[in-house]
């Protein structure tokens, strides 16, 4: 199992080089750091600028302005801001802090969800419970995050002004005064994005277990286990539901890095200030070196959670070896 770690973990250096080459490359070809000082009358000095694209290496073809990036990686820690001078990973590391409780929620939440309705489902084909949560999972699958996201906002919002209740703030991350990660306020303010994050992976966990589960459960050795006299709970949770869950495993793993590097749109409609927010300001002032710390961010992301799938499903599935 070590070695196995330890070679996905070589392999995964050179798919993080590319990576960052690529998005690098198409990142530095569509923006411009300097475009907000060429635009501004009393900044457009064409002596000023050129020093600054000497000092940024914009100057520079895309290969050496990538290999000074790659040094200021290392040193800096994910690197110095173009604009502000100042390093990004303070700035990131609190959106990633925000952005993390967010995910985490919700993932855990559409996970139980998710699985357990999704096994109830499968044990209860055809029935009403079946039929009722199928019609909910499409609806939430196809239902437009932002479009839930403004919803629920306008809900909260219409129940504030009529009864003058507050039970869910629309924005932000707390009400003006500093509160601890898990506080009452805290989670007022981070349950409607929780929802709306919710909603989403919940429909897809539901239906992908329901349909592993009524794979699985049709097996040549679930109908020996029952007909050796097993009680149906042990059959269904020891045999059925373990091997279901490898399915899910994959998907959770892909959801949660989807997540990171997609809640855009729903940290930008309850401006709350996570990776999404901070990606989306970064973009719309060109800061090339802001964009790439949260490129690299998600790209690991995505690495360490499909490793962890992978060492998951040796444990799910005693006949996967690694040797």
């Amino acid at each position: 199992m070590l070695t196995y770690i330890a070679r996905r973990i070589l392999y995964s250096i050179p798919v993080l080089l590319a990576t960052s080459f690529l998005s690098f490359t198409f990142i530095a070809k569509s923006s411009d750091p300097l475009a907000n000082l060429r635009a501004n009358p009393r900044d457009n000095n064409p002596t000023v600028l050129h020093h600054l694209a000497h000092v940024y290496h914009l100057d520079q073809s895309l290969p050496v302005r990538y290999w000074y990036w790659l040094q200021d990686v290392f040193v800096h820690k994910l690197g110095v801001s173009l604009l502000t001078s100042q390093p990004i990973w303070p700035d990131i590391s609190v959106a990633i802090e925000h952005t993390l409780q967010i995910i985490l929620l919700a993932q855990v939440i559409a996970l139980v969800l998710g699985v357990a309705v999704g096994i109830y489902s499968a044990i209860r084909q055809y029935s009403p419970f079946d039929y009722a949560m199928t019609s909910v999972s499409f609806l939430g699958y196809a239902m437009p995050t932002f479009w839930l996201a403004l919803i629920l906002q306008i809900l909260f919002v219409d129940i504030y002004l009529k009864w003058h209740v507050r039970v869910f703030y629309t924005s932000g991350l707390n009400s003006g005064v500093t509160s601890s990660t898990w506080s009452i306020d805290r989670l007022q303010h981070i349950a409607l994005p929780v929802v709306t994050l919710t909603v989403v992976s919940f429909a897809l966990y539901s239906r992908y277990m329901r349909a592993t589960m009524l794979d699985v459960i049709n097996s040549d050795y679930v109908r020996t286990a029952r007909a050796k006299g097993l009680p149906e709970r042990l059959v269904i949770f020891r045999h059925v539901v373990r091997n279901a869950l490898i399915p899910i495993v994959t998907v959770s793993a892909l959801q949660f890095g989807a997540l990171l590097g997609g809640a855009i749109v729903t940290e930008s409609i309850f401006q709350l200030n996570g990776m999404g927010y901070f990606f989306i300001t970064r973009l719309q002032t060109n800061d090339v070196y802001s964009v790439m710390a949260y490129v690299m961010i998600v790209a690991i992301t995505v690495i360490i959670f499909n490793l962890l799938a992978d060492i998951l499903y040796g444990y799910l599935d005693p006949r996967i070896r690694y040797d």
